[in-house]
């Protein structure tokens, strides 16, 4: 639907479908002009469509509508109204088929484990479910057991499971869901990574290796510590002794001459 005469953005609306339909699509444009000097127009994409809408008009107001059946894929698209004045009006309806719900982060696994993809269409109820890998350019489909590494099933009709067992590092890649509509494809893809066993010990053993460094230098920072204070306690009492022994030393200098002075006397 369109409004307003002086409004230059476009207005468009999204319509789901996915099974064939009748479809009625109805624009409306108000104008304070003649409305005989309003052109009206249809597309689809940018295919001029000539048949099968109406114009009517309601004081100021426009309106047309176009009517027409879905029945494949083809008609299926962007179909737009256009009401051309002194500016272009236009209002678009998208129509698809429906999308699919997953998980947008990478899933991470490792070597030697399970996992179960899941894709779900929320609302909706597909013909069919495939499953198909890539990494890199090259598209393979998932559906026929390899040694019974895939195990395809779902609890309902709107979801589809992928098991996968035994998990390798050539495993990893994108894998994608895709749900099967009359009117057309639905499609959603999954991330899986697959790392070894050894990389989350390599991370283990790097953080232990930077603990077991730290320790050691605080040990040594220690020790230098402990060894540079008993080297000052060790001066300290050496200075001590060289002091006790300068004493002692000038006392029996001091007393030896007052000893000879009164030998002296007594004779």
């Amino acid at each position: 639907m369109v409004t307003g005469e002086h409004s230059n953005m476009p207005v468009e609306k999204n319509i789901t479908l996915e099974r064939p339909s009748n479809i009625e699509l109805t624009c409306q444009f108000t104008t304070s002009g003649d409305l005989n000097s309003v052109n009206v127009t249809w597309r689809k994409g940018d295919e001029l469509l000539e048949n099968n809408y109406l114009i009517n008009a309601t004081g100021s107001i426009l309106y047309t509508q176009y009517m027409f059946t879905i029945v494949n894929s083809e008609q299926m698209g962007s179909y737009s109204c256009f009401f051309e004045e002194k500016k272009e009006q236009r209002g678009t309806f998208n129509f698809k088929v429906p999308e699919l719900h997953e998980k947008k982060k990478p899933l991470i696994t490792y070597v030697g484990d399970s996992v179960v993809l899941m894709c779900k269409c929320q609302g909706c109820f597909p013909l069919n479910w495939t499953w198909y890998s890539s990494n890199g350019s090259v598209q393979v489909p998932v559906g026929v057991p390899i040694n019974n590494k895939y195990v395809i099933n779902g609890k309902t009709a709107n979801e589809t499971r992928l098991k996968i067992m035994q998990l390798s590092e050539e495993d990893q890649g994108s894998y994608w869901c895709q749900a099967i509509f009359q009117l057309g494809e639905s499609e959603e893809h999954i991330e899986i990574v697959v790392l070894s066993y050894w990389v989350p010990l390599k991370a283990f053993l790097g953080i232990a290796a930077e603990v077991v460094l730290l320790v050691a230098i605080i040990l040594l920072c220690e020790m230098y510590t402990q060894k540079k204070k008993k080297h000052s306690d060790d001066g300290k009492e050496f200075e001590q002794i060289e002091q006790l022994k300068s004493d002692d030393s000038n006392g029996i200098e001091n007393n030896a001459p007052r000893h000879r002075k009164n030998e002296s006397v007594g004779q």
